[in-house]
């Protein structure tokens, strides 16, 4: 089973909440209440940054879900040659800073392979940010035998991307996987015989927006 992170703000944001805090806490006491609360927007703009809230995944055995909210940015025929070998149909999801970064499992199955590559920062809005930024990819057989191909795409300042998740655990749709911290995107390869049904320009949110079905 995966670590607990059903938290209303996920751990890894305390790294970032606490210095910051404690910051401010110490410009009131020396006095410099002005400064202090600018640090104190920026202390609650980072927790709301790494909140966790609880989402409703629909029951529709065959429908996938995002894995992250955001806006769709393009829907494509795809190839993803580490992991997934065949023609898929693609979905991409930007997610910016205002977005919740999150990221929850599109189908139910098996991890079946995680592959993480190293890579550069470009804007995660741009079509080569899919292939030469940092990423990580999981790869998810689910019971009758498909392929669900998930990527976390880290972005311009987003420069560690978390994967709660390991090769062959048993994971539930709408299960949390993982984070990007401050704006990434998310790509969905789907099988080829798969309904797509969101468009591009779509707000979807993780754990919730139906984006397809399986055949």
């Amino acid at each position: 089973m995966a670590m607990n992170h059903n938290t209303i703000i996920v751990r890894e944001g305390l790294p970032f909440i606490i210095p910051l805090g404690v910051f401010t806490l110490a410009l009131v006491f020396f006095g410099f209440k002005g400064v202090a609360f600018v640090f104190f927007i920026a202390t609650v703009f980072v927790a709301w940054f790494f909140r966790n809230p609880e989402r409703n995944t629909p029951v529709d055995t065959k429908a996938v879900i995002s894995p992250a909210d955001g806006e769709v940015i393009k829907i494509e025929d795809g190839m993803e040659n580490d992991l997934l070998k065949v023609p898929a149909k693609k979905i991409s999801i930007f997610m910016n800073v205002l977005n919740v970064h999150v990221n929850r499992i599109p189908y139910t199955g098996k991890i079946g392979r995680i592959h993480y590559d190293k890579g550069s920062f470009f804007s995660a809005n741009l079509d080569k940010a899919s292939k030469l930024n940092e990423r990580n990819s999981i790869l998810i057989c689910t019971d009758d035998g498909k392929e669900i191909l998930t990527v976390q795409i880290a972005g311009l300042i987003a420069r560690r991307i978390e994967c709660w998740v390991k090769e062959g655990m048993h994971i539930l749709k709408g299960e949390r996987f993982g984070l990007i911290r401050f704006g990434s995107r998310l790509e969905v390869f789907l099988p080829s015989d798969s309904v797509i049904s969101v468009q591009v320009g779509d707000k979807v949110k993780a754990g919730e927006t139906q984006i397809g079905w399986l055949q």
